[in-house]
Formats: structure tokens, sequence, C-alpha cells
């Protein structure tokens, strides 16, 4: 597999994490989904926000005009989770888009990220591994706060496995979000 196939992969597999535990935070009341809870974050929501400003922060990077610290200003973008759940599901498709055209000029090209006292330079390589990681560990602490509720936290640690009996496992999921095995493989 090149590295390219696999960052795609990697992407296609950050959006239906994603994916999945939306659908079960969209079950939550408001009161629920700001209620405190003990995590990195305060809350449920704080939590998902997070992980879309990060995703902001990043793909603007990688898409070449790095929006820096506006990413995270307000801390909270969206109180709403119908308006969340909006702006993280096109976040993903970006992820994906991105990833689909990398070649191996964009993924060791210089991708530039301002921070508070410094312009960090990283490889786009570097970055979408740093990116998926990120993703993966909020949202675990999203899953491990949903235990607290009413709504059981969904599986979110399959990789896509080529077996027929795990391929029907999400074939839902995929004929919401409008994936295909082949468009992931291929």
């Amino acid at each position: 597999m090149t590295p390219q196939r696999y960052l795609l992969a990697q992407a296609y597999n950050n959006a239906w994490a994603n994916h999945r535990l939306l659908k079960a935070c969209g079950r939550l009341s408001s009161a629920e989904l700001a209620a405190p809870r003990v995590s990195f974050f305060p809350s449920i929501i704080h939590t998902l926000n997070h992980i879309l400003t990060v995703d902001w922060l990043y793909i603007t990077a990688l898409e070449g005009d790095c929006m820096g610290a506006a990413a995270f200003d307000p801390e909270i973008p969206f109180p709403v989770f119908a308006d969340l759940e909006r702006e993280q599901r096109a976040a993903d498709r970006r992820l994906i888009d991105h990833c689909r055209g990398l070649d191996t000029e964009t993924l060791t090209g210089e991708v530039r990220i301002p921070r508070e006292t410094h312009v960090q330079v990283e490889t786009a390589d570097r970055v979408l591994l740093h990116l998926f990681q990120h993703q993966i560990h909020h949202r675990g602490q999203v899953h491990a706060m949903l235990s607290g509720t009413s709504v059981p936290p969904p599986q979110l640690d399959e990789f896509f496995p080529a077996d027929s009996a795990e391929q029907a496992l999400r074939k839902q999921d995929f004929a919401e979000l409008g994936f295909s095995e082949a468009m992931i493989w291929s």
C-alpha cells in the first residue's frame, strides 16, 4: 500500500468514526451534551467542538492557508449539535478530498502552522499522521463520556477489515455517508 492510499484510507476511517460517534451523540439532549463530565474538556459538546476546530486548523494548513489561532475563536463555535454535526461532516469531506489528491510531492511538502511564538514547519505526511492520532484521542474521550449517559457508545475501533461479514457491519453507515469499498480501496 502506498503512503497516499494509506492516508486516504485513514481519512475515510476518520469520517466513518466521526459519523458513528455523531450518530450516537445526536441521540442526546442539549442538556446531556453540555452536562459537566470528567475528561480533558468538560463536556461532550466542548470535546466535539475541539475535534472540529483542530480539523479546521490542520486542514487549512495542509491546503496552504492556515487559519491559525482563529480556528479556536470562539472556543465552542457550535453549541447547537445540528450545526456542529453539519460542519464536522463538511470538514471530514474536505479532508478526504485533500487526501485523494496527495502525491509524493505534496506528502513531503512543507506545511506552515502559525503558533503563538513561532511558525511550526512540518511535512504534510507528519501533519496528517498527527491529525488522525489527535482525532482518535479525543473521539475516545467522547466515547468514554457517552458511557455515563443513556446512549451506549458506538464501536469505533474497526479499520475496514476485508471480510464480507465485517463489510456487512458497515454497510448502513457507508450508505448514509455515500461511501463504498471501491472508493476507499480502488
